[in-house]
């Protein structure tokens, strides 16, 4: 279908030009749903209340779909983590930049056990260099 000449950088698809049957399928909010559901619950209330925060549901299915497109780079249990811990945060309705810097930190992997071990030992100072007693005695300092 062509487009007037008026109209620039824009493209339509003839939905004859479409494959038939259920190779292909629109995105929607049920589909996006579905998705959010194998993901898991807390993704599935993420995507709802990104749903509910516009009154057009198209408006949000591009950011509904970069939040569970994450599962590509990151496990899809790490991304229901991120997103558990997102809406335990005071944000109402997370989305994809407040995902993914949990996902890059690693704040969604839980923490190592401490061991009996690491109780035993004193802390180390982490800080800069120390000098000792003999450095401030009447010889030490040149």
């Amino acid at each position: 279908m062509l487009l007037p000449e008026t109209v620039v950088n824009a493209y339509r698809t003839n939905d004859a030009d479409l494959p038939a049957g259920p190779k292909y399928r629109q995105w929607d909010q049920s589909r996006v749903r579905e998705w959010a559901e194998r993901v898991g619950p807390s993704a599935l209330v993420v995507t709802d209340r990104i749903f509910e925060s516009v009154p057009v549901a198209e408006q949000v299915i591009n950011p509904a779909l970069a939040v569970l497109r994450l599962t590509r780079r990151y496990s899809a249990e790490r991304v229901e983590a991120a997103c558990r811990i997102a809406l335990a945060g005071p944000i109402r309705s997370p989305r994809y930049a407040h995902l993914r810097p949990i996902l890059e930190t690693g704040q969604d992997k839980p923490a190592p056990p401490t061991g009996r071990a690491s109780q035993d030992r004193p802390a180390q100072d982490a800080g800069g260099y120390v000098r000792g007693a003999d450095y401030y005695s009447a010889g030490g300092a040149r």
